[in-house]
């Protein structure tokens, strides 16, 4: 039987000036592929084995997030962005460690999301937050001819696909690979036959979390509701 608990407050990473609590399941080896898709449905997300969601007393800024991915039009700089990469050859593999996936994400981090925290995480950091995994999922590379432009995590879940974490080569000018790999995991839904690609939590006042509001219409859960993000919450 799964348990819940609070953490106690502590730093939060997406706004720095709070405090954050999460609500965390455990045990760890309970929570299955079928189990968490349950869960990400109520908002949680997991880091590793360790499986939460936002429970914050005062302050309701994360929101979950999901692209119902047979409504989703892309707009033309996405399907832009969609022509350029068709180049990018991806093979699909079990979550494993490879030294150029680590050198990937270091580089990731320092250029992405310096002073973040996470651009010095050890290797047995980068290991527990994206290797460990107890349900469904798969690491998947994208390759321009020999060279490993992105690495993303995904999980495949009975109604969708969550999008774990990605990480790419931010010194290639001109390259959306972000987004590119969005549009990528959309692709895969639709050929899984899944409806959903769940992209974790979205934050108004976060500029790096943004891009997730380009890919229209966006469900976000409200009150233990999904609906859609009209504009009044995202402008």
């Amino acid at each position: 039987m799964l348990k819940f608990h609070i953490t106690n407050p502590y730093s939060c990473s997406y706004l720095p000036d709070r405090l954050a609590c999460s609500e965390v399941a455990t045990p760890e080896y309970l929570i299955d592929t079928e189990v968490y898709g349950e869960l990400i449905q109520a908002g949680f997300r997991r880091s590793g084995q360790y499986t939460y969601r936002p429970c914050c007393d005062h302050c309701r800024a994360c929101l979950s997030v999901r692209i119902n991915v047979n409504t989703f039009v892309p707009k033309r700089t996405q399907r832009r962005t969609w022509k350029q990469h068709q180049h990018l050859i991806t093979t699909q593999n079990a979550l494993h460690y490879k030294p150029a996936h680590y050198a990937l994400y270091q580089c990731y981090q320092a250029e992405r999301h310096s002073g973040g925290g996470m651009d010095n995480d050890c290797l047995e950091q980068y290991q527990n937050f994206l290797l460990q995994s107890n349900v469904d999922s798969k690491l998947i590379e994208f390759y321009e001819k020999d060279q490993l432009r992105i690495v993303s995590i995904i999980d495949v879940l009975p109604d969708g696909l969550s999008s774990v974490y990605t990480f790419f080569d931010s010194g290639v000018t001109n390259a959306s690979f972000g987004t590119y790999n969005i549009l990528w995991q959309i692709e895969q839904c639709r050929k899984l036959g899944l409806t959903y690609l769940y992209l974790g939590y979205w934050i108004k006042e976060n500029r790096k979390m943004s891009y997730k509001a380009n890919f229209q219409p966006l469900e976000v859960l409200i009150n233990g509701q999904w609906q859609l993000l009209d504009n009044s919450i995202s402008s």
